[in-house]
């Protein structure tokens, strides 16, 4: 079997968004009033978002056009006014970024040579001089669960809670270690893994955020960060066990890591309760007793279709093959690898290409063969890389704070939602201070609560959820800010990101 590569080679687009902090802490927003843009938010999100489309990279600069998600692209005008609108000209819209070694980008017009800058507030294109004024800082847009790639050695952190240490050295992200949470705070930067520990400056993991748990990052386009102390220490892999520590002599670019949405992965397991799991190489059987490596799969699936893929610890995809048999030898794009997946009440069933739902045969082997599903084609499904959840809905993410009572959904910052499985498909949500999540007669949520509740979780995507909470109401984010359950149907602001 060729090697795999669990690099993604097409990035997703949401991987590669980015905010743009000015020198006043407000971000680059594009305003739905006359297609202005100004710079007075406070926090990120859908309107400080940003697509950064690169023409022309090299080491230290590129150039680029700013595409906000309404579609339309940053625009300087002769008259040194930037507006939000459609380039009338090739070089229209197109800026030279310029990437500093304090980790600030400067972006400057392509046709009027002028910087782009901000007063705090307004956004304008005056000065051909350069100076702080002109200086922005990045941030990754994309959701704050992540992993690292170290695109040179071709593997992942991985946090080691036995020794305190981070090592480089997962060939795939399929365990909850791999998954690290990026705070951003004041500037900086706080990795934070799935036990709730902080990567440090000493590098060892420790219990509590500080400023030794802060890093600057560099970032590039394409999704290429590097963490660094400010004094001169940059964050990368180390010795023959690559133990990732500070330093200040990478080679070869070992300094930069990829950074991508933590993947889903999930177990399955049939109605006699055995786990499907990978066997000689490539036949599936629900024959095991025991969670294995080999149980595990990796959830790749497109929230605009209903079709699934399931991509085993092996690279390769479970397909459908001659005499209705699956097999984990499948190909990304080979149509016998798309499952049609229907939900019931936290179960999955998996319809085949040849419109047969997947069944466990007596041998234990999964077959495509029923023409109308059962109890038999029941699979449960449960998330088998993550221990909680952090969800960001259209409005920004899911977190209590001390001056409300209920629990919001339009936070720069998350709580993690702790998962206590229940049974197939329900969960206890449980807050970070071991209390539970509680629901009240409007369908709004405290995290206060003594009993735990049920809640049923459904897959949409690969990263996308819907949550179905005790009161029998779709789980949805509201304009006010104020976390909700009161839907009956799936609508956008019931999608979760996680």
């Amino acid at each position: 079997m060729d090697e795999v590569e669990w690099m993604h080679r097409h990035p997703k687009a949401e991987d590669l968004r980015i905010g743009l902090i000015s020198w006043a802490g407000t971000y680059l927003t594009f305003e739905a009033y006359k297609n202005t843009v100004t710079a007075n938010a406070k926090s990120l999100g859908r309107r400080q978002i940003w697509d950064l489309l690169v023409s022309n990279e090299q080491e230290t600069q590129a150039v680029v056009r700013l595409k906000s998600l309404k579609g339309l692209y940053l625009l300087c005008e002769g008259d040194g006014s930037v507006c939000h609108g459609q380039p009338r000209t090739s070089h229209h819209g197109c800026f030279l970024l310029r990437f500093h070694r304090n980790g600030k980008w400067t972006l400057q017009c392509i046709i009027s040579g002028r910087y782009l800058e901000s007063d705090g507030e307004d956004v304008f294109c005056n000065s051909r001089v350069l100076s702080a004024y002109h200086m922005w800082t990045p941030r990754p847009a994309l959701h704050v669960h992540v992993t690292l790639y170290s695109p040179i050695y071709r593997t992942y952190a991985r946090a080691d809670h036995g020794v305190g240490r981070v090592w480089v050295d997962a060939a795939v992200p399929c365990v909850e270690e791999c998954g690290f949470l990026l705070h951003f705070q004041d500037g900086c930067y706080h990795l934070e893994t799935s036990t709730h520990h902080f990567l440090s400056h000493v590098d060892r993991l420790v219990s509590k955020l500080s400023p030794q748990t802060a890093f600057h990052m560099q970032v590039r386009p394409r999704g290429l960060v590097a963490l660094c102390d400010g004094e001169g220490g940059t964050l990368y892999p180390q010795g023959s066990h690559l133990l990732l520590g500070l330093g200040s002599s990478p080679t070869r670019g070992a300094e930069w890591f990829v950074l991508r949405h933590f993947p889903t992965w999930v177990s399955l397991r049939s109605k006699a309760r055995k786990f499907i799991s990978v066997v000689y190489g490539a036949e599936v059987r629900a024959t095991s007793e025991c969670l294995t490596p080999m149980c595990l799969f990796q959830f790749e699936c497109d929230s605009e279709s209903p079709t699934l893929q399931l991509r085993s610890n092996n690279g390769c995809y479970l397909a459908q093959r001659p005499h209705r048999a699956v097999m984990a030898d499948g190909h990304p794009m080979e149509s016998d690898s798309f499952f049609r997946v229907h939900w019931n009440c936290g179960k999955i069933i998996l319809q085949s290409s040849n419109g047969r739902f997947l069944s466990i045969a007596p041998n234990g082997l999964l077959i495509a063969n029923a023409t109308i599903p059962g109890p038999n084609e029941e699979l449960a499904i449960r998330f088998a890389n993550r221990p909680f959840l952090v969800l960001r809905g259209r409005y920004g993410y899911v977190g209590s704070t001390s001056e409300r009572d209920l629990i919001q959904c339009n936070m720069d910052q998350p709580d993690c939602i702790q998962l206590l499985p229940c049974r197939q498909g329900i969960y206890h949500f449980q807050a970070q201070g071991g209390s539970f999540w509680s629901i009240t007669s409007f369908g709004t949520f405290r995290p206060w609560g003594k009993f735990a509740l049920n809640f049923c979780v459904e897959l949409q995507g690969s990263n996308l959820l819907t949550v179905l909470a005790p009161n029998g109401f779709y789980m949805r984010a509201d304009r006010s800010g104020t976390l909700v359950a009161d839907s009956e149907d799936i609508t956008k602001e019931c999608i979760w990101e996680f």
